[in-house]
């Protein structure tokens, strides 16, 4: 016989089913469509097994980050994805978020809706060494995209390199080894014409 807990835990299994099904505006490298969540959160967790050795805090638990990127996003079910340079959308996406966070984490048993919450938040407040590097990453992997696809999300009105800089800014001091890299590779897009100074 299944037990309460359990079935809990299935029905969030088959809930966060649907961030496959939340897009983002960036697109993919290869077939060019946008990317969803599930993907997006795939990616960053790969990212963070391969680059964790520039982690400035080399005490960093790789594990947790990890859980991090794959929970960030699930909130999105329930609130959408905000593009990172709508002001409009910012207003009130904490609120959204925080909704959606409720929602869905508390379908599951008590420890593991907290466990789960608290991961969430710390990704959110970015002030331990874990949600820094998850944080940084968050905002590394997009601009990677976009410079392989010649500046898809950077064509729209009113994105400039200050801006794009000013969201990877947190890698400056947490992976200063990344943000050189973040530097050249927004200054090669202004000279290929993919990102207005």
């Amino acid at each position: 016989m299944i037990s309460e807990r359990m079935e809990r835990q299935l029905d969030f299994i088959v809930a966060i089913d649907a961030l496959k099904d939340i897009t983002r505006q960036s697109i993919t490298t290869g077939s060019r469509r946008q990317e969803n969540d599930a993907e997006h959160s795939w990616h960053l967790a790969v990212m963070a097994m391969i680059l964790s050795e520039y982690a400035e805090d080399q005490t960093i638990d790789i594990a947790k980050v990890i859980s991090m990127v794959l929970i960030h996003d699930l909130v999105e079910i329930y609130a959408g994805d905000t593009y990172c340079y709508d002001e409009k959308g910012y207003e009130d996406k904490a609120e959204r978020e925080q909704e959606a966070a409720d929602r869905l984490f508390n379908m599951l048993p008590e420890d593991q809706a907290q466990w789960m919450m608290s991961l969430w938040q710390e990704f959110e407040e970015m002030e331990t060494k874990e949600a820094a590097f998850a944080a940084t990453l968050d905002r590394f992997q997009p601009l990677l995209l976009n410079y392989n696809t010649e500046g898809h999300t950077w064509q729209r009105p009113g994105i400039t390199s200050e801006k794009v800089l000013k969201r990877t800014e947190i890698a400056k001091e947490k992976v200063p080894q990344l943000y050189e890299y973040i530097e050249r590779l927004i200054q090669r897009s202004i000279e290929r014409g993919m990102l207005k100074p």
